[in-house]
């Protein structure tokens, strides 16, 4: 006679049907869904991973936030991240640039006292990264103190979409200029500067998002120009709590020349990394720790180690940022110098330290839980038999022998009918001998 050969299955499947006695179709299923879970889990590290390629919003050609960037795009490039620069008007057009959702941008760089509330639900920050003084140059036969007398005279206030403009007509506003006689002039710094040293302008403002350090530099040395000080700068900074003050030195510009000739009293906002919300946790880190490269150094306007710094102003710190100031990187990042491989770790973390905690609780307790099902199968065939084994030990009928021998082969066939997985063979086997050996003694008293 022909053997029929066994059926082919997974190795997986062979294993839960010989270790737990599962049935075919129940152990395939349960391994489907074993595979299914390592699939998800394999897809999860895959789309997990930092993006090699993001956008930052910057401003013009030659402003602070342009040499920013291109410092960034070196720095991320060592640790194989593109960065691509988008030149904007300025801060306020790399807000709304975040802002909108059909925009292929995930950074900019935004003053403080732009952001509304829209943006603070969109929006998250990665901290304050630099101060951005305002600096007001103006043609006057005597130095002024006050933005009011200003007004009648021909005012460039930036560019459209630039922070410069948001920031001048608010100041503006406050001072009671908003209109005729007054007139405002937007252009941008090149233009503005040009205008201002032609004698077509009377004042002009200009702030780093949108201005070169060129241009400025030209104005504090042109002879009929003066350079704003800002006199009543602590009722500004407490009337706008986005605004700092901020002192520019004595001779900062041009020691021999003293340039400037006294100590010059500014106020601006600091400028924020901004990011859309989703900003992956490791691109996070990775973006901060070159911020601290970039803008950690002294300069004339901050202090060594003085930003990034979690400054929350209009938008929200992002929780990864919190983090990052609270305890800096984590131990993979600073351990292990190549980014990806760091990440891919810390991701495999991620998904491994959770399921070891909830395996190795459940893998101890369930050969324990397994096990006591299976001896219940047969506590369940051993009650009924223990009981017809007790009344062979009184006198029994041939009647009597013969009902309970019927009881033993009803015992018979539910234990022929019991799942026991291989592992619990030696079980079985002695509980139908225990039958067995109880149905020769009822035989005995039958015969009898």
């Amino acid at each position: 006679m022909a053997i029929v050969p066994a059926k082919r299955r997974f190795p997986l499947v062979n294993a839960l049907i010989e270790t737990f006695g599962f049935s075919p179709g129940f152990a395939t299923a349960i391994a489907l869904v074993i595979a299914a879970i390592a699939a998800s889990t394999f897809v999860w590290i895959l789309r997990s991973a930092p993006p090699d390629r993001i956008v930052l919003t910057t401003g013009p050609e030659g402003s602070s936030f342009q040499r920013w960037a291109r410092e960034y795009q070196q720095r991320l490039a060592s640790h194989g991240v593109t960065l691509e620069i988008l030149p904007s008007a300025g801060a306020l057009e790399n807000l709304q640039r975040l802002q909108n959702p059909d925009t292929q941008v995930d950074l900019g760089f935004v003053p403080g006292g732009l952001a509304d509330e829209e943006s603070r639900t969109r929006l998250v920050s990665l901290g304050s990264v630099a101060y951005q003084p305002l600096m007001v140059f103006y043609r006057h036969p005597e130095r002024i103190t006050r933005l009011s007398e200003l007004a009648g005279g021909r005012i460039a206030v930036g560019a459209l979409g630039s922070g410069t403009r948001a920031l001048a007509t608010t100041l503006l506003q406050a001072n009671g200029i908003s209109g005729a006689p007054t007139t405002f002039v937007d252009l941008e710094a090149g233009p503005a500067a040009a205008a201002l040293l032609a004698g077509e302008l009377d004042a002009a403002f200009f702030m780093g998002d949108s201005s070169s350090l060129q241009t400025l530099r030209s104005l504090v040395r042109a002879p009929d120009i003066h350079l704003f000080s800002f006199a009543q700068a602590d009722a500004y900074i407490r009337r706008r709590d986005y605004l700092n003050k901020i002192i520019l030195p004595q001779g900062s510009f041009d020691f021999g020349a003293n340039l400037p000739a006294q100590d010059v009293v500014l106020i601006g906002p600091t400028v924020e990394l901004v990011a859309r919300k989703g900003l992956n946790s490791a691109l996070s880190d990775l973006l901060l720790g070159v911020a601290k490269e970039v803008h950690g150094p002294a300069n004339l306007l901050q202090k060594r180690g003085e930003f990034p710094a979690p400054l929350e102003q209009d938008i929200p710190l992002s929780e990864d940022a919190l983090r990052y100031y609270k305890s800096g990187k984590t131990f993979l990042y600073r351990t292990v110098h190549n980014f990806w491989l760091a990440s891919l770790l810390n991701r495999l973390l991620f998904v491994v330290v959770p399921l070891i905690l909830v395996l190795i609780p459940a893998i101890r307790f369930l050969p324990f839980a397994y096990r006591l099902s299976i001896l219940l199968r047969f506590y369940r065939c051993y009650r009924p038999l223990l009981h017809v084994e007790r009344e062979t030990f009184g006198p029994v009928s041939p009647a009597r022998a013969q009902e309970l021998l019927e009881r033993i082969d009803e015992i018979e066939a539910t234990v022929n009918h019991l799942k026991i997985p291989a592992s619990f063979g030696d079980r079985f086997y002695w509980l139908r001998s225990h039958i067995a050996s109880v149905r020769q003694r009822l035989q005995s008293f039958r015969t009898a």
